[in-house]
């Protein structure tokens, strides 16, 4: 264990797990866009997240995502690996092979499967276990959209405390309670806005940054939804949220990773097929997809 103090300050992208027509994962495509979001104010990214459609890989797919990644991305952008999963001990191996290979962070998501016995002491038990363990600090990832579980802020705050779990990730969306987490949680707790949905005004409670799916195609828009609220132009950063908001729903709750494969396309980057069972998007939804875009003046 580590006593941590990575700062998590800026704006990240998930990033896209690059297939090819056959399905494999495509390396090369993967760096490609790293090469692109490298050129941006990106503070860092997260390598195999909840658009990195983490839960189609297998093992040694994610053990070579992480290692290829990690050489396309430069020491001074954060790589923060996902490294869940339903156990304790899988997880505790997902997160020492990822601090090997040269991660700077973890976020991991907690256990879902059996929700009815995910209870306080279960979840506490379940961080403190991989943050005791861990050689890179622990990114907490609150994912209710996904894990049908929206962890309170009475066990953020109690895990904030942790010297090795740095903030959460949180994708709920639920202002009051990350409010309440900032207000309550140890001085050094980082809560970051995971979603673009939300994140121009969640500056507003003091939030340190966010993880934002947007950002995979619009790195610069998103960066600056964060350089207009610190340099006080506030009409101006709510001009810019209120542009992106379609553009963000349509990538996320919409049409979600398909959406978003289907947009960087687009816009210029490898988007690609998303893995089996998900599909691509028909031509009608590329279409409204496109005139979205337009719209938000993202083509």
């Amino acid at each position: 264990m580590t006593t941590a103090t990575t700062s998590l300050r800026g704006v990240f992208t998930p990033i896209v797990t690059s297939f090819d027509d056959a399905g494999n994962v495509a390396h090369d495509k993967m760096e490609f866009n790293l090469d692109r979001w490298n050129q941006t104010g990106l503070r860092g990214y997260v390598v195999l997240g909840s658009n990195g459609e983490w839960v189609y890989l297998n093992e040694e797919e994610r053990e070579a995502v992480l290692r290829n990644t990690r050489q396309a991305i430069p020491r001074d952008k954060l790589m923060i690996a996902g490294t869940a999963s339903e156990s304790t001990v899988h997880t505790l191996r997902l997160t020492e092979l990822a601090a090997e290979i040269g991660a700077d962070v973890a976020i991991v998501v907690n256990p879902n499967y059996y929700k009815g016995q995910m209870t306080v002491p279960v979840l506490v038990r379940y961080y403190r276990d991989v943050a005791d363990s861990s050689a890179i600090p622990i990114l907490i990832y609150n994912l209710p959209p996904a894990t049908g579980m929206d962890l309170s802020a009475d066990l953020l705050v109690e895990l904030s405390h942790h010297p090795n779990i740095i903030g959460v990730k949180d994708t709920g969306g639920n202002m009051p309670k990350m409010g309440e987490t900032i207000r309550r949680a140890d001085p050094a707790f980082q809560v970051l806005s995971g979603s673009a949905n939300f994140f121009y005004p969640s500056l507003a409670i003091g939030v340190t940054g966010g993880i934002l799916a947007l950002a995979n195609m619009a790195p610069d828009e998103s960066v600056a939804l964060l350089d207009l609220f610190n340099a006080g132009r506030i009409q101006e950063g709510r001009d810019l949220h209120l542009r992106m908001l379609p553009a963000n729903l349509a990538i996320t709750s919409r049409f979600g990773v398909s959406g978003l494969k289907a947009a960087l396309d687009m816009v210029g980057y490898y988007g690609g097929p998303p893995r089996l069972p998900l599909l691509p998007l028909d031509d009608e939804r590329c279409q409204e997809l496109q005139d979205i875009l337009e719209a938000a003046k993202l083509l």
